[in-house]
Formats: structure tokens, C-alpha cells, sequence
């Protein structure tokens, strides 16, 4: 583990954050209470889970896990919305809903739309549960996109600053920018290793270097397919990117039959 960035100094300049809820447990969720519970020891951490009865230790009504300093929404892309509307009634008035969704056009707009005064930040963690266990939860050069946000400009800044000191990168983009990037790689790399997996192809005793690294992607999307449909259903840049695709596959093979 990377010991380097265990203790990161508190979050300041205006920034008073001794509760974070999580609403959603699922592998994502997990990993967020783990982050939690390592890089912000201090704050007290109430998950919501419809799957998990509250036990007032680890999991609490939605009421009470409403009732943080930050609230992080941890469910799927295609229910942020239903997620944000059952939280919003419940939190108090400066409570931050953080969004760590994979798309952010959509749910940007959906914050715009429904947020109103409550203040927001729309974030993406590119990296899940499989890659940080595969580093040994060394968080070194893990990448936050940061896309938005309604937050006062010191607060946003010891935010940012905050996940530096934890060893995160932070990116900062328009939501634009982030769902176009992000269908050219996190959704094509989804797609080809969907089709690697359908497919049936493993690993065998003579895997190039080249063949080794594909099957690490693979591994580590081919789980994923309700992320992979909600992508496509949720960026709009997706179908651009699989039809360019379709396009050159069609090219390869043209090679191949001269």
C-alpha cells in the first residue's frame, strides 16, 4: 500500500466536511467507504444501501446518511436521477452532493435541472475496485476528472487541492470534453473486451507481451456489462465512436481479402 499518501492534511479554507453519506453499496460504494475510512479517518461515514438494513454502525436510513456534510450518490448512471430527487428533501442546506458517475453530460444537466440551490460537484474516479487492488491500493497517478461544480471557489480549490495531497490527479474538464474522451477510450475498451469475452478467447501458455495487456483490459470490463449498456444508453458521443469503429473494422477486412 502507498504509505506516502496515507495522511493527507485536513481539508481547510472554508471546507468543514465531518460526515459523508454514501448512497448505493455497490463494488464502487465499497471502495468509496474504504477511501473514506483511510485518506478521512476523522470523518464519520453513514452508507444507504436498499439492500442492507441499518444497523447505526455501517448502514443508516437514507434520511440519516442525507443528513452529511457531503453526500456521494454511488448508483447506477440510469438511476441518478430518481437517487437525487429521494435525497434532495432530506439533506440540509449546505450539504454537497458529489456525483461519480461515468457519464457527465447527463448527469450534469439532470444537477442543473433538479439541484437548484443545493450545491453540487460532478466528478469521475477513472479507476475501480479490480485496478486498485491490482496496485495494492498504491493511489499514485490515479486520475479525478472534475467537471463541474456549483461550490464557492475556495471550497472547489481545497477540494482539488485535498485530492492532490492524497496522490490523485486531478483533471479538470468540460463535461463535453470528459464524455467524448471517454467514449474513445473507457467505452471502447468496454466494447472490444465485451466482444473478446463473448468470444471466448483466454490466455494460453504463449501470450505475447502485446496479447497480455489486452486480456487485462478485458479482465477488467468484461464484469461490467449493466456500466457498458448504461454508457452507451447515457453518452452521447458512444454511437459516433462505434460507427467510426464499424467503419474501419469493415477496412481491416477489405486487407485481409486482397
Amino acid at each position: 500500500m502507498n504509505r506516502k499518501f496515507d495522511s493527507p492534511r485536513p481539508i481547510s479554507n472554508g471546507v468543514n466536511i465531518r460526515s459523508i453519506g454514501i448512497v448505493g453499496y455497490g463494488a464502487f460504494g465499497k471502495l468509496l467507504h474504504t477511501l473514506v475510512g483511510r485518506f478521512a479517518p476523522s470523518a464519520e461515514v453513514r452508507v444507504f444501501s436498499s439492500r442492507e438494513k441499518p444497523d447505526g454502525k455501517t448502514f443508516f436510513t437514507l434520511e440519516e446518511t442525507a443528513q452529511s456534510d457531503a453526500v456521494v450518490l454511488a448508483v447506477p448512471i440510469h438511476a441518478f436521477e430518481d437517487a437525487l430527487k429521494n435525497i434532495l428533501p432530506l439533506v440540509c442546506k449546505d450539504t454537497v452532493i458529489i456525483d461519480v458517475a461515468t457519464v457527465k453530460v447527463h448527469t450534469t444537466a439532470i444537477l442543473k435541472r433538479v439541484a437548484g440551490e443545493q450545491p453540487y460537484i460532478a466528478t469521475h474516479p477513472m479507476w475501480g475496485p479490480e485496478s486498485y487492488e491490482k496496485r495494492n491500493g498504491d493511489v499514485s497517478g490515479f486520475r479525478i476528472v472534475l467537471a463541474e461544480h456549483s461550490l464557492p471557489n475556495e471550497v472547489y480549490t481545497a477540494l482539488a487541492e485535498f485530492l492532490k495531497q492524497c496522490g490523485f490527479d486531478v483533471v479538470e474538464m468540460t463535461p463535453e470534453q470528459h464524455d467524448k474522451h471517454l467514449a474513445e477510450t473507457l467505452f471502447l475498451t468496454h466494447f472490444i473486451g465485451q466482444i473478446v469475452a463473448q468470444g471466448g478467447f483466454n490466455r494460453t501458455e504463449i501470450d505475447t507481451v502485446s496479447f497480455g495487456y489486452l486480456m487485462d483490459a478485458v479482465e477488467s470490463v468484461k464484469h461490467d456489462g449493466k456500466l457498458f449498456k448504461d454508457v452507451y444508453t447515457f453518452n452521447p458521443y458512444c454511437k459516433e465512436v462505434l460507427e467510426r469503429f464499424e467503419i474501419s473494422e469493415g477496412k481491416v477486412s477489405k486487407l485481409l481479402e486482397k
